[in-house]
């Protein structure tokens, strides 16, 4: 039988209890906390930041080397004047090990206590970590900022100009709100809408690589969201009601995606692509299922939950006992981008069958046995970052231990901001990250698997039928699966999910009346990035975001054909 799961919380020592209190007190978000009543701009710090972007720019009159050296130059004198005020902590090279079999490894946590301990004494709020995140994107100006000439200098745009606002978003109920980063291209009418969504205990300051590039075509306007108990949005307590499994799973996912509606109903957007990593494409996957009409295209980014496991799907067995999990917190993301394999998703990609290979085991992943604590402390709704929040000093320590192998494939300063960032998410009061036991079982594994409904997302009624007319449903819609061809998601889920979403549309063609046949949208693909794991969007960007834009220029196509024809 499945454990039972605890909703929030468990009991803790008193040493804990009082370690908890001290966080609270030093917390820099409890001591400047930015109200959620208002969906307007916070005050702005904005820090004119060097970064060399590696995308590669189409020509322009814009001198590269110019913008580089008077960004460096401005950058680097701010960083002077910060770092006189207050120590900045920076995260140190990891320290290397050597084995008995002469490999090399790292210390699975490399800041020490004493840096950890600073961190923990002068760390930023998470919304100034945020904007120091921000302040490393080219080109893009924040709206209504107070930019110097060397600022503006380096900020000139080769693509348009393009302006940045972030925003609370007040959503209806008690302490519910999304912090929004919008990007928009000035002169220009917005024909097209991009909405991206971050994944698991993540935030939208991770696409930071993403949103230049992503909002270059004419016509888009780029929304990235937190969602709801993430990031920087508010973080109402999470409870589910329900008692039945397939009860909880539909009220954990409405928890995110009834957030989204309302947020897209208070922007007034009709019609979007929607684009979700991990987390955020299973639930971008729920929202199109349950919110038809509202999607022009679904691109999902390393999806988490899609293949089947029968493990996690029935109460009536033990919860899974192995998963590809581990790598997450394991492997190496600079290897990944010098293309030593960690994964066997180059092997499946070499297939002749893909179909044949998909359903077996000998192509997939390496899966590591999940340890009984483990598996408790899933069930029991333990969440990684409650021992962040648990260990007070020592979080900066527990917490670069993901952040020096997700990041060490970046230059030492982005490392830094990076870090910074992931610590101020995770040490937040815990809230959405709650939802994980709901949704998926132990190991990552989708309680309700993307692969057994995702044929039917596109195929929603919009109007249900009445006396007179039949019910007016929607005709399918593009989607687009994406992989790293190390990623520790399967990406022979990726392509069992396009054979069913294919059969689908297959069957309309066969089968659907003539009406139905001419009007028939639905499309399917998988892309897999080269030099990419799971964070295909950051460790391959230059690859991830020409993928995505084609996929955007192909949207806005069909949607000036389809506006020529009305």
């Amino acid at each position: 039988m499945m454990l039972k799961t605890y909703p929030t919380s468990f009991l803790l020592p008193k040493r804990l209890k009082l370690v908890t209190a001290a966080n609270k007190r030093f917390d820099p978000d409890n001591r400047a906390k930015a109200s959620t009543d208002t969906s307007t701009s916070p005050p702005s710090h904005s820090h004119a930041r060097a970064h060399s972007q590696t995308t590669t720019l189409s020509s322009s009159s814009v001198d590269a080397a110019t913008l580089r050296h008077n960004h460096n130059h401005d950058h680097t004198r701010h960083r002077q004047r910060q770092h006189a005020a207050t120590p900045t902590p920076i995260v140190p090279e990891p320290p290397t090990l050597t084995t008995r079999s002469g490999k090399m490894s790292v210390a699975f946590f490399p800041l020490g206590y004493k840096e950890a301990a600073q961190q923990w004494w002068t760390s930023v709020s998470s919304r100034q970590a945020e904007r120091d995140v921000l302040s490393l994107v080219p080109f893009l100006r924040e709206a209504d900022s107070d930019n110097s000439p060397l600022q503006d200098l380096a900020k000139a745009d080769p693509f348009g100009q393009r302006v940045w606002r972030s925003s609370m978003v007040k959503l209806s109920g008690k302490n519910r709100a999304l912090n929004e980063l919008s990007i928009e291209r000035i002169g220009e009418q917005v024909d097209d809408t991009l909405v991206m969504l971050h994944g698991y205990g993540a935030g939208l300051g991770f696409f930071y690589k993403n949103f230049e590039p992503l909002s270059r075509v004419p016509g888009w306007r780029v929304f990235a969201l937190d969602m709801l108990g993430m990031g920087n949005s508010a973080r109402p307590t999470f409870k589910i009601h329900a008692k039945d499994p397939q009860g909880k799973i539909e009220e954990a996912e409405s928890w995110f995606i009834d957030a989204l509606e309302e947020w897209r109903k208070v922007r007034n957007i009709e019609k979007f692509t929607l684009m979700g990593h991990s987390l955020g494409g299973y639930l971008a996957v729920s929202y199109a299922l349950k919110y038809p009409g509202r999607l022009n295209k679904l691109i999902l980014a390393s999806p988490a939950g899609v293949p089947e496991n029968p493990y996690a799907v029935n109460a009536n067995l033990p919860e899974p006992d192995v998963s590809t999990l581990a790598n997450e917190f394991t492997q190496d993301q600079e290897s990944i981008v010098r293309r030593e394999s960690v994964g066997d998703n180059k092997k499946f990609m070499g297939a002749k069958d893909k179909k044949a290979a998909a359903k077996t085991d000998t192509t997939t992943p390496p899966k590591r046995n999940m340890p009984s604590w483990f598996v408790w402390l899933w069930d029991a709704n333990v969440s990684p970052f409650s021992i962040v929040r648990l260990t007070g000093p020592l979080g900066p320590r527990f917490t670069s231990g993901w952040t020096s192998r997700r990041f060490n494939h970046l230059p030492g300063d982005e490392k830094d901001v990076l870090h910074t960032y992931a610590y101020s998410l995770f040490r937040q009061k815990g809230s959405g990250e709650y939802v994980l036991p709901y949704l998926l079982a132990p190991g990552a594994y989708a309680r309700s698997p993307v692969v057994n409904r995702i044929q039917e997302v596109g195929r929603q009624p919009i109007k249900p039928a009445t006396e007179t007319s039949p019910a007016i449903r929607e005709t399918g819609i593009p989607i687009v699966l994406m992989y790293g061809e190390n990623d520790w998601m399967d990406v022979a889920g990726g392509f069992a999910a396009e054979e069913k979403i294919k059969q689908r549309i297959t069957k309309v063609l066969l089968h659907g009346t003539e009406e139905e046949r001419t009007k028939e949208n639905g499309s399917a693909k998988v892309v897999v990035v080269t030099k990419a794991g799971h964070h295909l969007y950051l460790d391959n960007p230059d690859e991830f975001n020409a993928f995505v834009l084609k996929e955007l220029e192909e949207t806005r196509e069909q949607g000036l054909r389809q506006r020529a024809s009305a």
